[in-house]
């Protein structure tokens, strides 16, 4: 071979080398980026060139998909979809997905790795790709009594737990909204969707998960939980050392009670069926800071929970003069709750002081209905020993049944709560909050739940705002559809 012809060779060969160089980068290295990149138009054809599998609740589907005269094949639908999205999220072929149509997408599309050898055998015996299942803990009737007794009341949410497993039998929001409604790909859907994402009173978000609130008076059963573990008081009908007027530390500021209630001096149990937060507010006074932080993180404040979707973290401060930690103690100054956080609170307490993992999703299921994964109970923390538990409980009872809790009473059945009404707005300026946490059991203690509801009502005269008459109902609704199914 002569000398140019070599070269021509040699280069043509570098540049065979250098294509196959730039293929290998793109097929391998590059190959996760490429696969996500919102421009790349294969990635969604893929995604929706068959059904989406479905997630279900007590057996049944509460999604399903609908063909469509697009590129995009099929596109996700669900039945009832206000009263589930704040579960489910959203999946849109123009906006992408959310919550668990997000976290479980590669299950749902038939993509996840683990299907990978069910993929193989479908490609070889030339079955159509399908996606698998989702199935979650959730309790149909729960979901409808917690939707139904919030849709009306403007904004709010409610969840309830079963204690012994950490299991979540029902979680709503509101308002709420359609995931239906733009899960195409065309303007309209666009519309829909850009008029929700900039509405002021924030449909798309899950209220249950995402919104901090002040908890105000449901604070106090940590408080309680705080002096029983702590030793400061050992049992619930033992007078406590509480003045009145009690003066808040460092201050020259009485801390106010709500009406001519019997606080000096009372016990916890007298205390909490009355909600005195003189009693409440001295004790995080004489617990101090560090105490108090202790039990609220027990209880999981100050940690984002992943049910799996995330919720925010709930807040105590570790930064507090003594004044500030009494007010933070009756669930004021810069103390803020979830409602999942707190459900978790009134869960801890019904079961005996063990706080369970809360969790939504109880198995990914194959196409085939084969068990891909299965979710077991996990322990989170030890708030409470069993005897202080059971002590709280006991005062958590007398509130139902003769204090401020006595609209979530349901016969033939122990209940226990707390009600509570936290302040909004600059020095109060805005309606306030009502907040129900509570527990149910049958008389042999079977079939437990916890339930925490808070109501955002805009429309209720602000005299008319309470824990007990507001959130207490829909709590007990809830509580009572878990305990018939069961």
């Amino acid at each position: 071979m002569n000398k140019p012809l070599r070269r021509i060779a040699i280069f043509c060969g570098l540049l065979v080398l250098a294509l196959l160089i730039r293929d290998n980068w793109l097929q391998y290295a590059q190959a996760d980026k490429l696969k996500s990149d919102k421009q790349n138009p294969r990635v969604a054809i893929e995604r929706y060139a068959q059904p989406r599998g479905d997630i279900i609740v007590d057996g049944k589907s509460i999604t399903g998909s609908v063909a469509t005269d697009g590129s995009l094949k099929y596109k996700r639908t669900w039945k009832d979809g206000p009263m589930w999205s704040p579960v489910t999220g959203y999946a849109s072929q123009l906006v992408g997905a959310s919550q668990i149509e997000s976290i479980e997408d590669g299950i749902l599309t038939g993509n996840d790795d683990r299907l990978f050898f069910r993929r193989t055998l479908d490609m070889i015996t030339g079955k159509k790709k399908e996606g698998g299942n989702v199935v979650t803990t959730l309790n149909a009737a729960a979901q409808k009594a917690a939707y139904d007794g919030l849709k009306n009341r403007g904004k709010g949410a409610a969840v309830a737990i079963d204690p012994k497993t950490g299991a979540i039998l029902a979680m709503a929001s509101t308002p709420s909204y359609d995931p239906s409604s733009f899960a195409g790909i065309m303007t309209k859907d666009g519309d829909t969707f850009g008029k929700l994402d900039k509405d002021k009173d924030k449909p798309l978000t899950n209220r249950a998960l995402r919104e901090t609130y002040p908890p105000g008076s449901t604070f106090k059963i940590v408080t309680a939980a705080a002096a029983l573990e702590h030793g400061l008081y050992r049992e619930a009908d033992s007078p406590t050392d509480t003045p009145l007027p009690w003066v808040m530390p460092g201050t020259q500021t009485e801390l106010k009670n709500e009406g001519n209630i019997p606080c000096k001096n009372a016990t916890l149990r007298v205390a909490l069926r009355y909600s005195c937060n003189t009693v409440f507010g001295k004790i995080g006074a004489d617990l101090g800071k560090d105490k108090m932080l202790e039990t609220a993180e027990k209880f999981g404040f100050n940690k984002e929970q992943f049910t799996p979707v995330r919720s925010n973290a709930s807040v105590f401060s570790n930064d507090m003069n003594t004044s500030q930690t009494a007010l933070s103690s009756i669930g004021q100054f810069n103390t803020a709750a979830t409602p999942l956080q707190m459900a978790m609170v009134a869960a801890a307490v019904a079961n005996d002081g063990t706080l369970m993992e809360p969790y939504m999703v109880s198995q990914l299921q194959a196409p085939s209905l084969d068990v891909i994964e299965q979710h077991t109970p996990k322990k989170m923390s030890q708030p409470l020993s069993q005897k202080n538990a059971q002590i709280l409980q006991s005062m958590m009872e007398t509130v139902v049944s003769e204090g401020t809790g006595t609209n979530a009473q349901i016969p033939g059945y122990i209940v226990g709560g707390k009600t509570g009404t936290a302040q909004h707005g600059l020095n109060n300026s805005e309606k306030p909050y009502a907040w129900f946490l509570s527990y149910a059991k049958a008389k042999d203690g079977s079939s437990p739940v916890a339930v925490a509801v808070v109501v955002e009502d805009g429309s209720a005269n602000r005299d008319d705002i309470s824990g007990g008459g507001l959130a207490a109902p829909i709590a007990k609704s809830v509580m009572e559809a878990v305990l018939t199914k069961k």
